[in-house]
């Protein structure tokens, strides 16, 4: 793997790059004529049909398809606490009698915690079960939950509180081990935050992981640190290697890995680095403007660049990787392994600012010393420039079947479940006719029930219907 020093800024790096010349212009023209290309891609691309208006004015779905509730932010739990506002990135796992566990994120910051409006409930958890008291003014509202549900006879079985006292857990990644690596989308420090209303007792913007248990328990409250403190959003662990890729939901943000001391074992601390790709490639975003592009379908090789003060308390991980050589992207969110490879979204990509989606293939010896005899290598799958057709992606999920599924994530009504084939061909999967964005979209380890929630709504619904196998 490469470790640049350094003295190999970024200033040094944008000084080779030289002006912007007719060759490069050239280049533009190829990239516009690539993504207009793209454009008339999909168009005919093998969906489940037009959508079907819902009588009850909540979600519409194709033909044949259904939709139940499996719980709504405020109702009471088995455990005595509530629901928590904002539900977000949800992971499946197998669990006892032939049951779905799912873990569910909570994107609240001092809010709509499960203690109730005036933290009544509070006190029936352990003050040590909890990250962050807010120096016991305002307890930090986010966390996870975690429901059992039966996918026989589709009704919930259970459901609890499963991590507490963290901020704005928004995405993760489920683990080959069995537990949910659960991320905060803040860097809020110690001490009282004016415009949040929230009174600090520790620093936020960590990674922690939640096991998947089928029976009321709080999560060990202990903060991956080694996997550094940004805007977290997701995450996803490769089964083969053990490495984890993170994503940051900055509009300058990284792409990292996090290369663990101890497979499996992600508390022993590990390699925090972030992505470089080859050539002159240093800005993914393709925002009008740029002066370098990514083509649709081309493929980069990946360079790794160590990073140094990981817990970064001034929140510049991202702009002293930069210029140190790490590439930016245009927020990157919600992310998900596949078949040796793995997807990951940025919201505000794009010569619209409407979105990408990329696939990372990790190379033969990802993270060995030998990785640059056979690196990974980065490909910009989709960029198509066209709201009616995708706008503003989030949350990402591989079906059984194969596609892709995407949540938009943009204001008001009629957001979107976008389906993209392995082709590239995109179709519309769900709509909703309620406020929220589209979030945590995941399929039960059976394939038969798709859970999502509408965020704003704090709904969490179980979708089922004639599903492909293939």
């Amino acid at each position: 793997m490469r470790v640049l020093s350094s003295q190999w800024t970024r200033r040094r790096f944008l000084g080779t790059c030289g002006a912007v010349t007719a060759g490069f212009l050239a280049y533009r023209r190829a990239f516009e004529r690539s993504i207009d290309a793209f454009a008339s891609v999909g168009q005919a691309a093998r969906g489940y049909g037009a959508l079907v208006a819902d009588p009850a004015q909540v979600i519409d779905l194709p033909q044949g398809f259904r939709y139940t509730t499996v719980s709504r932010a405020g109702d009471e739990m088995p455990d005595g606490l509530l629901v928590p506002g904002l539900p977000d990135a949800m992971a499946a796992f197998p669990g006892p009698d032939g049951h779905t566990m799912v873990v569910r994120n909570h994107e609240c910051l001092g809010t709509g915690s499960a203690f109730g409006p005036k933290n009544e409930r509070l006190a029936t958890i352990s003050a040590s079960k909890l990250y962050d008291l807010g120096a016991g003014v305002t307890p930090c509202a986010g966390g996870t939950t975690t429901f059992v549900w039966d996918t026989k006879s589709q009704s919930l079985v259970t459901q609890h509180l499963s991590l507490a006292g963290t901020v704005r857990n928004c995405a993760g990644g489920a683990t080959p081990w069995g537990s949910w690596l659960t991320c905060e989308e803040s860097v809020l420090k110690q001490g009282f935050h004016e415009e949040e209303k929230l009174q600090c007792q520790k620093d936020h913007g960590w990674v922690f992981e939640v096991p998947a248990k089928p029976t009321p328990a709080l999560a060990d409250p202990v903060p991956i640190v080694a996997m550094g403190r940004f805007m977290h959003e997701a995450c996803v662990v490769d089964p083969r290697t053990g490495i984890v890729y993170l994503s940051e939901d900055r509009e300058d943000g990284l792409l990292y890995r996090f290369l663990p001391n101890q497979r499996g074992n992600l508390h022993a601390g590990g390699r925090l680095q972030a992505l470089a790709l080859d050539g002159d490639v240093h800005d993914t975003r393709n925002w009008p403007g740029d002066t370098a592009h990514v083509l649709v379908g081309a493929k980069h090789e990946a360079e790794w660049i160590d990073l140094e003060d990981v817990e970064s308390l001034e929140d510049d991980l991202r702009t002293r990787g930069y210029d140190d050589g790490a590439c930016r992207f245009a927020r990157t969110e919600g992310m998900w392994m596949g078949s040796n490879e793995f997807y990951f979204v940025c919201t505000d990509g794009g010569r619209r600012q409407l979105g990408q989606i990329f696939r990372y293939t990790p190379g033969a010896r990802e993270g060995t010393e030998d990785e640059k005899k056979a690196p990974g290598h980065l490909e910009l799958f989709v960029e198509p420039n066209d709201p009616e057709r995708m706008k503003n992606p989030d949350n990402i999920a591989v079906a059984p079947w194969g596609d892709l599924l995407i949540c938009e994530d943009h204001p008001g009504e009629h957001v979107r479940l976008v389906g993209i084939t392995p082709a590239g061909g995109l179709y519309t999967l769900a709509r909703t006719r309620v406020d929220g964005e589209f979030a945590g979209a995941v399929f039960s380890p059976d394939g038969t029930t798709l859970f999502v929630n509408i965020q704003q709504s704090g709904l969490t619904l179980a979708i089922t219907g004639p599903w492909r196998t293939s």
